[in-house]
C-alpha cells in the first residue's frame, strides 16, 4: 500500500517513514503544492496531511484534492496531524475534506489503527454492491457514493456515507455517539466525539434544507443522533 507523508518538518518526516515503511510504500511532500503535484501523477492509498505548512497549507491542498476533477471519482482517504487540538481548527480540516485528525505527539499504534479503520471503510464503501438503500425522502447508493434527497443528488465522502448508512439502519432510533464511533471508526475514544460532530455537521450541510434547523438528521441530547428520512419540523 501507497502512503503520502506530507509536512514541511524533515525530522517529522523521518520519524514516521521509519516507524511506518513496514506496512506502507512512502512518498513524502514539504508542502500542499507539492503533495498536488506528486497525486497528480502518482496513486495512493492514504495521506497523512500536516496542517501549517509554507506555500500552501494541509487544508487547502486537501480542498483542492476534494474538488479536483482527477478526484472526483476517487476518494483518497486523507488524515490530518497537527500540533494544534482546537475545535475551530479540527473543524476546518473536517470541513475541507479530511477523513480524520490527530493531535501531535502520538503514539504510533493510534497511527496505525485509524489508518486501518479508515482504509477498512473506504474499501468496504468502494467494493460495495449495487443495492440501494431506501426510506422516506431518501436513496442511498453505495456504489457511487451518492445519496438523493427528494430528487435532488448529492455527492457525499466515505464517512458522511457511512454516518448516513449506520443511521439508516436505525431509522427514527436514537443511535449513541459510541455507537457511531464502533460503527464508523470501528473504535470508540471519548475525545473523538467532536469529529463525529463535524462530520456530521457536514452531512446536515448537504442534506438538509437548513442545517442550522435540521428536518432528517436530529441531536439526541446526551444521547447522540436520530434520523427521520421523511422528515420532521
Amino acid at each position: 500500500m501507497k502512503l503520502l507523508i506530507v509536512d514541511d518538518n524533515p525530522i517529522n518526516q523521518k520519524f514516521l517513514s521509519y516507524s511506518l515503511n513496514k506496512y506502507f510504500e512512502i512518498t513524502t511532500a514539504l508542502n500542499g503544492q507539492e503533495a498536488l503535484s506528486i497525486l497528480n501523477n502518482y496513486d495512493f492509498d492514504v495521506v497523512l496531511m500536516d496542517l501549517s505548512m509554507p506555500v500552501m497549507d494541509g487544508a487547502e491542498a486537501t480542498r483542492r484534492i476534494r474538488q479536483s476533477l482527477l478526484f472526483r471519482n476517487r476518494h483518497i482517504p486523507i488524515i490530518f496531524v497537527t500540533t494544534n487540538d482546537f475545535d475551530q481548527e479540527r473543524e476546518n480540516c473536517m470541513e475541507s475534506g479530511g477523513d480524520d485528525y490527530l493531535v501531535k505527539p502520538f503514539d504510533i499504534q493510534e497511527l496505525l489503527v485509524r489508518m486501518r479503520a479508515l482504509l477498512r471503510r473506504t474499501d468496504a464503501v468502494q467494493s460495495a454492491s449495487q443495492e440501494i438503500l431506501e426510506s422516506g425522502d431518501f436513496k442511498l447508493y453505495p456504489d457511487s457514493l451518492e445519496v438523493n434527497v427528494v430528487d435532488k443528488l448529492v455527492k457525499l465522502t466515505p464517512t458522511e456515507f457511512e454516518i448516513l448508512y449506520c443511521l439508516m439502519q436505525h431509522i427514527n432510533q436514537a443511535v449513541s455517539l459510541a455507537t457511531l464511533l464502533n460503527e464508523v471508526w470501528g473504535y470508540d475514544v471519548d475525545e473523538d466525539v467532536r469529529m463525529v460532530r463535524v462530520h456530521v455537521g457536514g452531512l446536515r450541510n448537504k442534506i438538509e434544507p437548513d442545517p442550522k434547523k435540521p428536518k432528517y438528521l436530529h441531536t439526541i441530547t446526551n444521547v447522540g443522533y436520530k434520523l427521520i428520512p421523511w422528515g420532521e419540523g
